[in-house]
């Protein structure tokens, strides 16, 4: 007789294949229809809030898989906190100024644009962020991030503008905006000063050259220099040595040379000159204010100064000083010594009329011809080159250079706001903890921020400069008015209308009195417009009090976005913009390399979403520790559908099982579950409670961990497994399947709930599949998080388990033994003889006597005291094959086999299942 029929066999329309790519755009668009954003804030309304505030990433391009990883990251903890009682609203950000835009505008135009006014140029501009804008909108929407898409911030829109320019008058107002002659990182190619922020360090080959410089007094007399940079030396105008260092004069022929005593050997060695003939020692003290002709021009000097920055690690310990070519050369030479700034390279990185000879040259093309014409004059010491970290531009990645422009700076110590910032950064919660000391140390060490660039597509600084008298003039009352205009015209303004328009009618020239000006046509620093997000978005929106909850970004923004962020803010509104900062690493492909196009190892999150669903990507992003850098390939991600169907498959089981479930009429009281059960929900509340901590502390590679072995190990191969008897056997409404659905439903309900923010699709297509009497709402992102039930955990019965499922795994390891013997087939041929290691074991085993058979899916367990053939750590293990005959319902061994007519061949637990009278 065929019992199939009498099974309660799995049933649900959830499929087995997931069939994510087109899935997902479905979800896509019910999401949208339901205005989805708006709906899970207003199931939210009156709660206490959770404000992530987004980093604008560039419009410049594509998204890539970085800003993928960002923008997912950020929406596993929005939805996190939403589930978690929070009013989580999420504004996406875009940064649609500067370099990388206009450089792909001026890409696009080419020769063209040399023909373009400003104003046309930054209409191009504009035209091209927005449409990336709309672009990667599209792009991280298609990754399933919720967030406020119509109504995101923009950096270029006039509301924004007036913010940022806000923000900068009150810096002004304060005093700690200047303008001044000074050395700052330059791009040649880009032709625009640079900040800190925008500078990348890569390896580049250099010249190495040794100099002596001439004493004025004694013809023979010479100080020995090291520099990298020889286009440097026709602005030079001082040598620095340490005051406290011991030199030694060594003669070498007729010559005396003066070189630190802790290099003399290291200089000999590369130079193969010997410095034995040590004459004397003296202090660099000693030297001070001495003066020696100039290597390339014999009508000037270089005079010696005196600075602890010089280092003993490499040269001679004697440092050529340019104060127009070097922080440290301005600082000592300039500001200390009154040398003058002496900068003759123009905006193209060639030589000016004032490097005489070298005019019109590049000067890395002139580094050789300058080395030749040192050698000629017969004072280079040694020529040879040097691989070493060098500053490059971030947009065009060649090497910048140090140039004295006039430029606008902040002060950072002006007000004591470095200080300020210091104070408030230990304030801050920095997401891992070492990000602190991280921007601690740039903070420290960061000279004033040079904030003006030689751009056209940029927030204008509102300077004027008096044609009468020169006098260049950042007025707080000029800024304020030209606000004014940008409220209604936006910042092109600027650039569009005369002079006369962009200032109050009453403003003069505070130096001369005369009303006769012209614009200065400098922009802000990129990080300026970004770093003021924070007053745009708590002004703009009610929902986004001041400070923030959280800023998330790459590890790269400690020196920028955090950086400029919390500067501004200190100075605008006297704290840090954000309680925490969380940050995670660079991704990197399978061999740890950098991404890069010319190694053709650039993962393209589109081409993952389009071949295999945005769900796979953000599964293997929770499966990676965040915190460090993270490498991925298309392997990679491939090998993440596995642990997605092996999900799946769960849910897929739960569902089944539980097809005619009524979550409300079905329900078995906790205290009436069967043992296992009992022990499934007690384990649950533990899974609930590692799960929820490792949220809060955004780990969530260890949920992924958590969960994965939760349901392949705990679930699949354990209770599941355990289960599928009661479930399919027993009556369909009996406690003792009920009592497992109920723990199924608490399963599969909590699980769902852990897994939404991660795999955000999935899950809602579980939620639909569930009982209509278990949505509450139109989607599971606005479900709340499943709740930790102390009173379900049984802790005599969990300690009880650990030992019983030890042993179970011991009856395993001999079952598989005997199936390899052909002794049995399945597990159900067997029975199961169990010698206790002692009489606590054997107690143990007693006590649960009743659900052995169950546990170890077996049709018989005996007790015995005699010795077992496999020697576990508790037990003792005789596997043999069951007596009797096979049920042929539910595949149990019986000696009791039914031969009724109705019900032949069936064991006696089926035979009253059959007949109706097993409740």
């Amino acid at each position: 007789m065929d019992y199939k029929n009498t099974l309660n066999l799995p049933k649900t329309s959830f499929p087995m294949k997931a069939n994510l790519v087109n899935k997902e755009k479905v979800f896509l668009e019910e999401w949208e229809k339901m205005d989805l954003y708006n709906y899970v804030l207003e199931q939210r309304k009156g709660k206490p809030l959770f404000v992530l505030h987004d980093g604008p990433p560039y419009a410049n391009g594509h998204i890539h898989i970085g800003t993928a990883l960002n923008k997912i990251l950020k929406d596993i903890v929005v939805k996190y906190k939403t589930m978690r009682g929070y009013r989580a609203p999420y504004v996406p950000g875009w940064d649609t100024h500067g370099l990388p835009i206009e450089h792909r505008v001026s890409q696009e135009l080419g020769e063209k644009i040399k023909e373009m006014s400003p104003a046309e140029i930054r209409k191009k501009c504009e035209e091209f962020a927005l449409r990336f804008v709309d672009i990667q909108r599209e792009e991280f929407k298609r990754l399933g991030v919720r967030g406020d898409w119509e109504n995101p911030y923009i950096t270029l829109k006039p509301d924004y503008e007036v913010k940022i320019l806000d923000v900068f008058k009150t810096l002004v107002e304060q005093g700690n905006v200047y303008r001044s002659l000074k050395p700052i990182y330059w791009c040649p190619r880009c032709r625009t000063a640079l900040a800190e922020a925008e500078i990348e360090y890569h390896d580049h080959k250099s010249p190495s050259i040794y100099v002596k410089f001439r004493s004025k007094e004694d013809p023979n007399f010479f100080i020995v220099i090291w520099t990298t940079t020889p286009w440097t030396l026709p602005a030079n105008v001082g040598i620095a040595l340490h005051p406290d260092y011991e030199y030694s004069v060594v003669k070498v022929g007729e010559e005396k040379w003066v070189i630190a005593t802790d290099l003399l050997d290291a200089f000999s060695k590369e130079t193969g000159i010997d410095c034995s003939n040590v004459v004397e020692k003296i202090k660099g003290k000693d030297l001070e204010g001495k003066e020696f002709v100039h290597p390339i021009f014999d009508d000037r000097t270089s005079r010696v100064i005196l600075a602890d920055y010089v280092s003993l690690e490499t040269g001679t310990g004697c440092v050529h000083i340019a104060p127009g070519h070097g922080e440290e050369d301005y600082i000592y030479g300039h500001v200390k010594y009154g040398l003058p700034i002496v900068s003759p390279v123009d905006e193209e990185g060639r030589f000016t009329d004032e490097a005489g000879k070298y005019k019109g040259m590049f000067i890395e093309d002139a580094n050789e011809v300058i080395i030749e014409d040192l050698k000629k004059k017969g004072i280079l010491v040694h020529a040879s080159s040097i691989t070493h970290s060098y500053p490059h531009c971030w947009r065009c990645k060649g090497p910048v250079i140090f140039r004295a422009t006039e430029q606008w700076f902040i002060s950072v110590d002006h007000n004591n706001l470095r200080q300020r910032v210091l104070e408030e950064i230990d304030k801050v919660k920095w997401i891992p903890e070492w990000g602190r000391n991280r921007i601690r140390s740039m903070v420290e060490e960061r000279p004033d921020w040079c904030i003006s660039r030689q751009r056209v597509w940029g927030t204008p600084i509102p300077a004027v400069k008096c044609k009468e008298c020169g006098e260049v003039v950042l007025d707080p009352k000029v800024i304020e008015h030209f606000m004014k205009i940008v409220e209604k015209e936006g910042t092109n303004a600027w650039f569009e209308k005369e002079v006369e328009e962009l200032i109050p009618e009453d403003f003069v020239c505070p130096k001369c009195g005369k009303r006769s000006f012209e614009k200065m046509l400098d922009t802000l620093d990129v990080w300026i417009d970004s770093g003021a997000s924070f007053e745009y978005i708590t002004t703009k929106r009610e929902d986004h009090p001041f400070p923030l909850d959280m800023y998330l970004e790459g590890s790269d923004q400690h020196r920028g976005w955090f950086h400029s962020s919390i500067f501004l803010a200190v100075a605008k509104r006297g704290s840090a913009p954000y309680k925490e900062v969380l940050t995670h690493g660079f991704i990197k492909d399978e061999q740890g390399r950098k991404m890069s196009k010319s190694l053709g190892n650039v993962v393209d999150p589109m081409e993952v979403v389009e071949k295999y669903g945005a769900e796979i990507l953000r599964l293997w992003l929770a499966s990676s520790d965040y915190f460090n850098d993270i490498k991925i390939s298309m392997r990679i991600v491939e090998q993440q559908t596995e642990v997605y169907r092996k999900i799946r498959n769960t849910f897929r089981f739960l569902l089944g099982n539980l097809e005619d479930f009524d979550p409300e009429l079905d329900r078995v009281p906790c205290e009436k579950l069967l043992t296992i059960d009992r022990w499934a929900l007690g384990r649950l509340q533990e899974i609930i409670k590692r799960a929820t901590e490792y949220y809060d502390s955004y780990e969530f590679s260890k949920v992924y961990n958590l969960v994965v072995k939760y349901c392949t190990t705990e679930l699949s191969s354990l209770y599941l497994d355990v289960v599928k008897d009661r479930l399919y056997v027993e009556t369909k409404d009996s406690i003792y399947r009920r009592s497992a659905q109920t723990v199924m439903h608490e399963i599969l309900i909590s699980l769902m709930k852990i897994l939404a923010p991660i795999m955000t699709f999935t899950m809602e297509e579980v939620y639909s599949h569930l009982h209509e009497k278990d949505r509450k709402y139109k989607t599971v992102q606005a479900e709340y998080w499943p709740e930790y039930k102390e009173e379900f955990i049984d802790r005599e019965l969990m300690e009880d388990f650990e030992k019983l499922l030890s042993i179970r795994e011991d009856v395993l390891k001999a079952l598989e033994e005997k199936r390899q013997q052909d002794v049995i087939g399945h597990s159900l041929d067997a029975e199961v003889v169990l010698v206790p290691k002692n009489d606590t074991i054997k107690a143990l085993l007693e006590k649960y006597r009743d659900i052995l058979e169950e546990l170890f899916i077996v049709s018989k367990v005996s007790l015995s005291d005699a010795s077992g053939e496999l020697k576990g750590e508790l037990v003792e293990v005789t596997v043999k094959h069951a007596e009797g005959e096979k049920c042929q319902r539910c595949w149990k061994y019986t000696t009791e086999i039914s031969t009724s007519e109705d019900f032949p061949g069936v064991c006696p637990r089926c035979l009253t299942v059959l007949k109706g009278e097993r409740k």
